[in-house]
């Protein structure tokens, strides 16, 4: 059987680390993913909504990296499961259960992974702020070597080939 998920999207809210009676991390969050182009008859794109489950050293790394608008790169699995509620009402939830966790926006586009915490416009470094490479040696060119730089290789039959 086969079972792959494979989706990218936008966080809705902060994930949410928790941990079991066991003493896992678990974070969960829902991703809001756009409908490849479709438009309603405002102009507003359609999306799509998901819940996603993450454990251990992924939970940790999604709340540690990600917040509320993040765009994010998962693949893992689909899981159902049934639970009872606070009612006692029988429910069916359907999630993904997070294998791989990617960023999908460049750095200065996620906040929490720069360390900035808000996004903000950055000044760009003036050309002095970089260093300068010391400078190398130019590669020889080849074509216009020689061929007698090879050597032949004695076969004493000893050669596994």
């Amino acid at each position: 059987m086969l079972n792959v998920v494979a989706i990218m999207g936008r966080l809705v809210a902060d994930p949410q680390l928790r941990q079991t009676t066991s003493g896992k991390n678990v974070a969960s969050f829902r991703i809001a993913c756009d409908r490849n182009g479709r438009r309603d008859a405002n102009g507003q794109s359609n999306a799509d909504f998901f819940d996603v489950v993450a454990w251990e050293r992924s939970a940790e790394f999604v709340c540690r990296y990600f917040q509320k608008g993040s765009l994010i790169a998962i693949d893992g699995r689909l899981q159902s499961r049934t639970y009872q509620d606070k009612q006692g009402n029988n429910r069916n939830a359907v999630e993904i259960v997070a294998q791989n966790i990617n960023f999908a926006a460049p750095k200065s586009q996620n906040p929490a992974a720069s360390g900035m915490g808000a996004p903000q416009a950055m000044p760009a470094p003036a050309p002095a702020d970089y260093a300068r490479p010391a400078a190398q040696p130019a590669a020889p060119a080849y074509s216009a070597g020689s061929n007698d730089d090879f050597s032949l290789i004695e076969d004493e039959g000893d050669l596994p080939f």
